[in-house]
């Protein structure tokens, strides 16, 4: 299975990993300011965007995924970053493919294990009955029963496709929704990992708690962390001036 996949740029490859239910186009932007000075590679997960879909998800089924995907384009080390649950395949593939990785960036995720923070939003999407509507603003309506930030509603909402005149669900929205449990798991149990890292985190945000860096740093043995203000857990979207500054400054470090 190969993960679909836009590649923007020439010169030292990134690869960019998105977060859950979202897709590589939600870091069009960003990937085309790195692009600038490199290759940037944007992922779609398998389940999410245009590429294939499983009948099971794991972190180290989607972290097979994406070492196959380095294979295929015949890189032989690339930087790797990832958001949220990309950025837990981001480090369990740096765990069991070290050799591939050069350096790693972790946005707002620990390597630990997370309570329920998407089961409403499943219950949501599965509620809309998308036989029965043609348009994005109809789901939109049922959506917002359940979730007032509209911008949330928006960013879910880009998931439904138009076939023929039919909406259709982008993303394997069932088997995720099944087997959600199995992404709020903790990664590299046990593990260091030597490559330099960074972990960039939203002051606002509690994905990354400041008890957490404890964690981070018995696991990670080269790492940074560093915090965005006035940035919640979408810190590319919300901060993306300080976002970008503070990637370049750590894939321009010797």
């Amino acid at each position: 299975m190969m993960l679909h996949h836009q590649i923007q740029g020439q010169g030292s490859p990134l690869i960019i990993l998105h977060g859950l239910l979202g897709s590589s186009d939600n870091w069009r932007s960003i990937a085309a300011q790195l692009s600038q000075d490199r290759q940037v590679i944007s992922v779609d997960l398998a389940n999410h965007g245009q590429s294939p879909h499983t009948d099971k998800v794991s972190y180290h089924a989607m972290a097979n995924d994406v070492a196959n995907l380095i294979q295929i384009l015949g890189l032989k080390k690339v930087d790797m970053l990832g958001h949220s649950i990309g950025g837990k395949v981001a480090m369990t593939v740096t765990a069991i493919y070290p050799d591939q990785i050069k350096s790693l960036i972790v946005v707002d995720i620990a390597p630990k294990r997370y309570p329920d923070r998407h089961g409403d939003i499943f219950d949501a999407l599965l509620s809309i009955d998308i036989s029965t509507i043609t348009k994005r603003s109809e789901a939109d309506v049922t959506l917002a029963k359940s979730i007032s930030n509209k911008a949330v509603r928006q960013f879910l909402l880009k998931n439904l496709t138009k076939t023929n005149e039919q909406l259709k669900w982008q993303l394997n929205l069932t088997l995720l929704a099944r087997e959600y449990p199995a992404l709020l798991e903790a990664v590299c149990e046990g593990i260091r990992i030597k490559q330099p890292s960074l972990f960039i985190r939203g002051a606002l945000s509690d994905y990354i708690e400041d008890g957490d860096v404890r964690l981070i740093k018995q696991q990670f043995l080269s790492v940074d962390i560093v915090t965005i203000e006035k940035a919640e857990h979408w810190i590319h979207a919300e901060r993306p001036d300080e976002f970008l500054s503070t990637v370049r400054v750590f894939l321009n470090h010797d």
